[in-house]
């Protein structure tokens, strides 16, 4: 009789990150293919730049705040597009993720966030500083 080790949090957790890793590549793929529909690759598209940018909306240091995006905005938005992307495809993708060694990064979406982050600036400037003169 073998007794089988139970599966801790821990290595629960680190599975689940490698599929989350898994499936942000796997969308990056799906947003260049031509078999998906344009909605679904605006989606992936989006969600994959988000997640490939090396800036984050709400930066780390920022406490609880700062994590809130990288454990649930990521995952919802990676769920909610696989929803829209064929099963078939889905499962081809996710092989060709596998397979590639490294993580792609998207520039397009650091270039984004830093585009939201000058705004905010911008009008934060505009609102409390310019405005008073």
């Amino acid at each position: 009789m073998m007794i089988e080790p139970r599966v801790g949090w821990l290595q629960r957790a680190k599975v689940w990150a490698r599929t989350i890793k898994r499936d942000v590549v796997a969308l990056w793929i799906a947003a260049r293919d031509p078999r998906v529909p344009w909605l679904a690759k605006l989606a992936a598209g989006c969600v994959a730049a988000y997640a490939l940018s090396p800036i984050d909306l709400i930066p780390d240091f920022i406490p609880v705040l700062g994590y809130l995006d990288d454990i649930v905005l990521v995952p919802l938005g990676i769920m909610l597009t696989v929803r829209l992307v064929a099963a078939p495809l889905m499962v081809e993708f996710r092989a060709m993720a596998a397979e590639r060694e490294g993580r792609p990064t998207s520039r397009v979406g650091a270039a984004v966030i830093v585009a939201i982050w000058l705004t905010c600036i911008s009008l934060l400037i505009w609102e409390f500083w310019l405005r008073e003169a």
